[in-house]
């Protein structure tokens, strides 16, 4: 397809000059009112900015990136979600900024008018300029293409003063400069020789959580901050064969009541789970799984005290996702990864909650079979085969703004494994940031709790005798880069979780 076949109709009296390259796969365009160019290509990676800061702020990102596919862009990567302090106006609420990267066949002018279109269609009416809007869409890089026209700069000419803009722009890369068109991006940069560079020299990450910007998960009603405190995950088994309580909280009056004692402890999350994922579970049926969980969620939720907490369903089953949500729980935590439900994937992008992807190689029936506990490098194992899973979920649908990463410790894992996980999370994080930044900064959560491997390490064979080295497992953990832990007993964990926060406060003054 001829990409610059007309880059704009011919009622708005622009079209293009001949092409000319500055440099070896870098081109740029400029506008003449008498020629028109075409390239042969069929489609074009570009990024696009998106900021907003009227109305309901992520309904408009979620509604702006439905149109966009609409218009003929497919969005292959999220940038994280920034709430940032508004710039050159700032009296007026502070906005939501991210970006996408994605591929498509419309030419540069013919892209922005597809986003110019949205821009209306949402609500947006010409105002002072920086002022309060709906959405904000702009094209920050198209292909490997300089383009100056009229109406239209690329790259946008103030993207090199903005962090708000710079950041999820760099979270749409890798460490590792992946192909030609993003060695081109890098190579736009006005004040560096690359674009990581140029965010260094802006700050880099030491302006996230300061400046006013913040990197938020929309979860709930509100914007977490998941860099304020380590999170305290509290696990409710509703199951009569769990490894460590199966059968103890099966009736709704006994969930209720171990909900309540969590709750009184300091728990930030309940996790719900009526299924038994412990080494070689077998399946029990979508019916069965709800029957279990439904009455509880009902009960739950009308706790006066669960007011602010999160609430998550484990399950790697799509319809229990669905009616768990439909039910008050807003998060989705899936042991599989989207490997045991197809539909998984696109289910959590409708209803758009965050969605916890651990890693495990198999199923619970066959997770410990000698050809799922082979690794060279289980850090580095494990983080690539994470990423290919949350690579699908985001073309699924799923933002990387609503992705939390659970290296799945206790799944497909000997007790070598286990320890070297605790002790590798930053590895983890930097062999996921070598394909995508915005996946590496993603809330990363950990579930030692009562595992075995801390029987073996201690010679506990008993479940319940494993608190001890399940608090020292979560310090640990949380030491080297955890965000939330999920545990059956939240009194001696939360506790840790005051040491360990306070640990790292002091580490970052």
């Amino acid at each position: 397809m001829n990409i610059f076949r007309r880059l704009l109709p011919t009622k708005l009296g622009f079209k293009t000059s001949k092409k000319s390259c500055n440099a070896p796969g870098i081109c740029s365009i400029h506008s003449s009112p008498d020629c028109v160019m075409e390239v042969n290509s069929p489609e074009q990676e570009v990024i696009i900015a998106l900021g907003s800061n009227v109305g309901n702020r992520l309904h408009n990102f979620d509604e702006a990136l439905h149109l966009m596919k609409q218009s003929g862009i497919q969005i292959t990567r999220h940038a994280c979600l920034y709430e940032t302090a508004p710039a050159y106006v700032t009296d007026q609420p502070q906005f939501l900024n991210s970006a996408v990267r994605g591929v498509t066949k419309l030419g540069p002018h013919e892209l922005l008018i597809a986003l110019k279109k949205i821009e209306k269609d949402m609500g947006r009416t010409t105002g002072i300029r920086y002022g309060p809007r709906p959405i904000d869409l702009d094209i920050l890089f198209y292909g490997k293409f300089k383009i100056h026209s009229e109406i239209l700069d690329i790259p946008h000419e103030r993207i090199w003063e903005r962090p708000f803009v710079v950041a999820p722009l760099i979270d749409l890369l890798g460490s590792d400069i992946e192909n030609d068109t993003v060695a081109s991006w890098h190579s736009f940069s006005k004040h560096s020789s690359h674009l990581f560079e140029l965010w260094e020299k802006l700050g880099g990450e030491s302006l996230v959580g300061r400046s006013g910007m913040k990197r938020v998960l929309p979860v709930g009603n509100h914007l977490w901050d998941w860099s304020l405190k380590t999170s305290l995950m509290g696990i409710l088994n509703l199951t009569p064969d769990s490894f460590s309580d199966g059968g103890k909280y099966i009736s709704v009056e006994a969930a209720v009541s171990q909900i309540r004692l969590m709750l009184s402890e300091g728990v930030d999350m309940i996790d719900f789970g009526a299924q038994s994922t412990r080494p070689n579970a077998s399946k029990i049926s979508v019916e069965e799984e709800l029957d279990r969980l439904i009455p509880v969620i009902e009960a739950v939720t009308k706790i006066p005290e669960v007011e602010g907490k999160l609430l998550s369903v484990d399950t790697f089953y799509a319809e229990v996702a669905s009616e768990a949500v439909k039910k008050g729980v807003h998060l989705v935590n899936d042991v599989s990864g989207g490997r045991l439900d197809s539909s998984m994937y696109s289910v959590v992008a409708a209803l758009r909650v965050p969605y916890i992807a651990m890693h495990m190689r198999g199923d619970p029936s066959s997770m410990q079979n000698p050809e799922n506990l082979q690794y060279k490098d289980v850090c580095k194992d494990v983080a690539f085969e994470l990423y290919e899973r949350l690579k699908e979920a985001e073309l699924a649908g799923i933002p990387a703004w609503r992705l939390i990463i659970d290296p799945g410790i206790g799944f497909s894992k000997k007790t070598e494994h286990n320890l070297d996980i605790l002790t590798g999370l930053t590895t983890i994080r930097t062999e996921i940031a070598r394909r995508s930044l915005a996946l590496s900064h993603a809330p990363l959560l950990i579930g030692p709790s009562r595992k075995r491997f801390l029987g073996d390490v201690c010679a506990r064979p008993a479940a319940d005798e494993r608190d001890p080295a399940t608090v020292a497992a979560v310090t640990t953990g949380v030491l080297n880069g955890a965000n939330v832990v999920r545990v059956h007993n939240v009194q001696y964990n939360a506790d840790a979780l005051l040491l360990c926060d306070a640990i790292l406060e002091r580490k970052q003054r």
